[in-house]
């Protein structure tokens, strides 16, 4: 759990601006995090003054997100999934969830949304998307291809193209905005294990694994570092007009 909240990328300002802009967030709306894990999606919406439910199924999770976002007292910490919130009817402006939609079932999640927004609330989806237009995050896709346990299955190319799923029969919007994470190995390392699609010390891949990420970072490496380049994809709209 630790590394995934140290290593785990965060979300660039720009989505912020963007929601303010387009979909009028302002400090007093409360915000509905969906399987926000550790905070880092949460965070971004306690520090505009929001009052933030995060809701996570995992209790570890649950807690280290606890941890994190300790000194925020606008944020409440639910035991609750993207089709069974416990939230009340119509209490929040805005529903998120940050790397996590692709968990959800969309027909049982829309329908829970639609009751928990208050009307013309907004629904909002955003996933760090990893490029691959460098020969290290070519290597490093490869790396994940090769030794990921389901990695297939939850690559998000193919989980964004059912991103109609949950607004249809609602128009949505999508913004786009880059973003960089740059590590020494430790930092790559960590940054390899905090993805729930790689094997554990326990697998014989394991090891292999880190020796192949070793060989790759080597290779690619510039004055001790390698970069990690995102394309952050938000996508928008109102549930209930």
């Amino acid at each position: 759990m630790e590394k995934y909240v140290r290593y785990r990328p965060g979300y660039p300002p720009e989505i912020l601006e963007l929601l303010k802009a387009e979909c009028g967030l302002s400090p007093t709306w409360v915000v509905a995090d969906i399987g926000s894990g550790t905070g880092i999606l949460t965070r971004v919406f306690l520090e505009n003054g929001n009052h933030v439910f995060g809701l996570e199924p995992n209790a570890d999770m649950r807690q280290a997100g606890a941890e994190f976002l300790a000194k925020y007292e606008d944020f409440e910490s639910v035991d609750g999934t993207a089709e069974a919130t416990t939230l009340a009817n119509q209490c929040v402006d805005m529903v998120t969830a940050g790397q996590a939609a692709h968990w959800f079932d969309p027909e049982k999640a829309r329908r829970e949304f639609v009751r928990i927004l208050k009307p013309a609330g907004w629904l909002v989806l955003v996933w760090n998307e990893r490029r691959m237009d460098t020969p290290f995050l070519r290597d490093y896709e490869q790396l994940l291809l090769d030794y990921g346990t389901d990695y297939q299955e939850v690559r998000h190319e193919q989980t964004t193209a059912e991103i109609a799923a949950f607004f249809a029969p609602a128009a949505f919007h999508e913004g786009r905005f880059p973003m960089v994470q740059e590590f020494d190995y430790d930092g790559v390392e960590g940054r390899l294990l905090s993805s729930s699609y790689v094997p554990g010390p326990e697998q014989v891949n394991f090891a292999p694994m880190l020796h192949e990420l070793r060989k790759i970072f080597n290779a690619h490496t510039k004055n001790g570092r390698v970069a990690f380049a995102y394309t952050a994809r938000v996508f928008y709209g109102q549930l209930n007009v």
